[in-house]
């Protein structure tokens, strides 16, 4: 296969600089990424793999399904993402877990209540 039939051909180095570790904290697979409001005024001077996150992040992805979507190795995403945290285009929060949601007893609760109405 040719570099036209497989579109072009980048090195993860070319991508991130050389660079091997994201800037600030660590994103795990499942954080959950989102384009933040700044994005949208007019930044300049992005590479293309940023525009496309932050057009992908338009709505909620974890970082495991971007680098699916991007088609790049975790490691590139997630210095691509600290280039765009520390621009402050993007958000980040960790996916809810167990521990974090509400009991089931509380959540009843709040259905029985709706239904009242």
């Amino acid at each position: 296969m040719t570099a036209h039939e497989d579109g072009p051909l980048l090195r993860p180095y070319t991508l991130t600089r050389g660079r091997t570790r994201p800037s600030g904290p660590d994103f795990d697979l499942m954080t959950v990424i989102r384009t933040a409001p700044a994005a949208y005024s007019g930044v300049s001077g992005l590479a293309p793999e940023h525009w496309r996150i932050l057009q992908l992040c338009r709505v909620p992805l974890s970082v495991a399904d971007l680098a699916s979507e991007l088609g790049l190795s975790l490691n590139v995403v997630r210095i691509l993402l600290g280039d765009l945290r520390d621009q402050g285009l993007i958000t980040a929060r960790p996916q809810a877990t167990v521990a974090q949601l509400p009991e089931e007893r509380i959540l009843r609760e709040v259905i029985q209540g709706l239904q009242a109405l």
